[in-house]
């Protein structure tokens, strides 16, 4: 009891911290088709303005993804989605270098096509951060990088420009980050990992080991870049030192995602179980709307880690792979000092479907294509999937009111 008291008193005083922010015209994106109209706060003294974001989880290539020809069925049905937010997020969890072969586990590699794809899609803000990040070693950094860079350069004067962050050209630099910019919003965003599969190259990453003092620095570090950026919305990807394929969420964990908060970050995107967990929303007790949100893990976005479903066992541990989770979240703020708020928040369940030509392809986990599957004949998949929906729908959004 004495641990939640103090939780919730060091959490309501984050949540009455706010930064000022600037208003800046930058580009003008072009607007897509909305999956769901999003909901808006009207004034009749002051106008707000909304951003919409939407976070995935891991981008992973194992054999059965790459040995595709055209990638871009991947994301077909779920790019209108993607590019009806503002910006998308995803971790793309491998190395990207395209002088040496795909490889998958259990150290991987993808050429550029592959992540084009998802850019392609409409993903437009990635973490390249993670524990499989150093899997070719310094090469394998440094030709990432120089992928990123010229793809943030391509994109530049697009509708839709590109970011990434989590690697560095040099060594032992701090913990970097990215400032986005889009009409009168701004965006830090900073992405760090916790582990680490081999001990080489740690000095080019944004890493953050998981003990007491470095967790530590790590917080008055964000501290610090809060202090020193204007700021609508600080963004925290973190590759999670928790167990893979877990689906529940340890207190030791949930406590260390709210001090991050109480460091000045408003959303934690953790990642790394390859399975689904909740997300919550936290706000102070008796207002409308939260201010803050934890999404402890989206599972993976695409991957072949499901290769042989168990169509008549849809229970398994490994089963959890194939499904993720694409969360759309809508950010309001008034054009004065007010904090921005999320006013509406939008849940799409997604799954790893193996089509008849052998494709591995992203679906939605909903009726509509439980009804496909059972029009084309494949009723083993369409009872599999209409119990894997069923179970991933029990992953809910929670509220905390503080």
């Amino acid at each position: 009891m004495k641990f939640r008291y103090s939780l919730i008193l060091s959490a309501a005083l984050f949540l009455l911290f706010s930064c000022k922010t600037v208003p800046e015209k930058t580009f003008s994106e072009d607007s897509a088709v909305s999956v769901q109209q999003e909901q808006q706060i009207h004034s009749n003294t002051i106008p707000s303005a909304a951003l919409t974001l939407l976070f995935g989880g891991d981008i992973m290539a194992h054999v059965q993804n790459f040995k595709m020809n055209d990638f871009s069925v991947i994301w077909k049905d779920v790019a209108p989605l993607i590019r009806s937010a503002d910006f998308s997020f995803a971790n793309i969890e491998s190395p990207v270098d395209d002088d040496i072969p795909y490889l998958s586990y259990p150290v991987f590699n993808m050429h550029h096509e592959y992540p084009e794809a998802a850019i392609q899609a409409g993903f437009n803000v990635f973490s390249l951060i993670n524990n499989h990040s150093n899997d070719q070693n310094l090469a394998g950094i440094m030709h990432t990088l120089k992928w990123a860079e010229e793809t943030e350069n391509r994109y530049t004067d697009s509708c839709r420009p590109v970011y990434f962050t989590g690697l560095h050209n040099k060594k032992n630099e701090p913990v970097d980050y990215i400032t986005i910019k889009k009409d009168q919003w701004t965006i830090i965003f900073c992405a760090v990992t916790e582990i680490i599969n081999k001990n080489n190259c740690k000095e080019y990453m944004n890493y953050v080991p998981a003990n007491e003092k470095k967790r530590k620095n790590f917080e008055e570090h964000l501290q610090k870049i809060r202090r020193q950026n204007q700021c609508d919305l600080f963004i925290l990807s973190i590759h999670a030192a928790v167990p893979e394929y877990v689906r529940e969420i340890s207190e030791s964990q949930r406590k260390y995602y709210y001090e991050l908060l109480n460091s000045g970050v408003d959303i934690v995107w953790a990642n790394h179980p390859h399975v689904v967990q909740e997300r919550e929303l936290i706000g102070i007790h008796g207002k409308e709307f939260p201010t803050k949100l934890i999404m402890y893990a989206n599972g993976n976005t695409i991957s072949g880690q499901r290769r042989e479903p168990k169509l008549d066992s849809p229970y398994g541990l490994r089963e959890y792979t194939g499904d993720g989770l694409l969360y759309k979240v809508t950010y309001t703020k008034k054009e004065d000092s007010s904090p921005v708020i999320l006013t509406d928040t939008e849940s799409y369940y997604i799954t790893t479907y193996i089509n008849s030509a052998s494709q591995f392809v992203i679906k939605y986990l909903n009726d509509d294509f439980i009804d496909y599957l059972k029009n084309t004949g494949r009723n083993n998949w369409s009872s599999y999937i209409s119990e894997r929906k069923k179970i991933m729908e029990k992953v809910k959004e929670i509220k905390t009111w503080l």
